[in-house]
């Protein structure tokens, strides 16, 4: 056991999860306020697009393909970044609602990127280095190296510094847009910096729970936080503290288990605390709401 938790591997693995379940879920809440949960979705599988054309661009360039983080992440970022300006522009410039919108968007930028991965997978010609790129999907842990886990902590840093800087105007943006707007505030300009952090709180955890399940670590922890508390500090708190914990737990029994992949046993995990909490929660919990309508 000891050899275990000391093994190198298994440390980065739980380390890099365990940031990357904190950031989500401590950004997450926003996403869950404000009923934005389908943007995430938009967000996570669009950033697929953007790691393939990053991988082939820098295919064509040198000549070898590589899977550095460092080289991936600024590609998914300007992918997401590119998906929410084109959802906000198909709303506001077309008679396409809103929900319509992000339903256009997924499709085209997670389409597009499936087709891209095919394509280079079974090229004439193969490309060093594109074997197990298609594990970004679904994650691929056990590849994160130091290297990794420093990019994903420093992004993880900088998100919750900025989220620190603006929590007030956050705050008010998330449950009054109008009185933000009557306070005079940029409320385009600090909607996307939000949707910006939000791309970060997603993209770091791409190479541990996957494009498809990263929604997952954005939405339940905050879901499972709101059960417990009214209070906007304290689910952000609660929600980086059961983001963290379930993250790093379902790494750790996925290391510790044969053929358990690290980011379905991390959603597992996550449904775990979820309908926990929709349970127990107090005042909001199903089986306290209960005992008020008996009483």
């Amino acid at each position: 056991m000891i050899e275990f938790f000391s093994d190198y591997t298994v440390q980065l693995v739980v380390a890099g999860s365990a940031i990357t379940g904190a950031t989500s879920g401590a950004l997450g809440c926003f996403a869950y306020l404000r009923k934005q949960g389908l943007i995430g979705d938009v967000i996570s599988h669009s950033t697929l697009l953007g790691i393939v054309v990053v991988f082939w661009v820098w295919f064509a360039l040198t000549g070898e393909g590589s899977k550095s983080l460092w080289l991936l992440i600024p590609g998914a970022i300007v992918a997401a970044i590119g998906a929410m300006i084109l959802m906000q522009w198909i709303a506001n410039s077309t008679k396409i609602k809103p929900d319509a919108s992000l339903g256009v968007v997924l499709a085209l930028f997670f389409g597009s990127g499936m087709t891209m991965l095919r394509w280079i997978q079974r090229s004439a010609t193969p490309i060093p280095g594109q074997a197990g790129l298609e594990d970004y999907l679904f994650g691929m842990a056990a590849a994160m190296t130091l290297a990794d886990l420093w990019m994903v902590a420093g992004l993880a840093v900088c998100s919750l510094l900025l989220l620190v800087i603006c929590w007030s105007r956050f705050k008010v943006l998330t449950f009054d847009v109008q009185y933000a707007t009557g306070l005079g505030l940029a409320v385009g300009r600090w909607e996307l910096l939000m949707l910006s952090l939000l791309v970060i709180g997603i993209v770091i955890g791409i190479q541990i729970v996957g494009v498809v399940l990263m929604v997952a670590m954005l939405i339940a922890p905050a879901s499972a936080a709101r059960q417990w508390t009214n209070t906007l500090g304290k689910m952000v708190g609660l929600a980086a503290v059961i983001g963290s914990m379930c993250a790093g737990g379902g790494a750790l029994v996925s290391a510790a288990g044969k053929g358990l992949p690290t980011g379905p046993v991390i959603v597992v995990f996550l449904c775990f605390v979820v309908g926990f909490s929709i349970l127990f929660g107090p005042g909001r919990g199903v089986l306290s709401r209960r005992r008020k309508l008996v009483a």
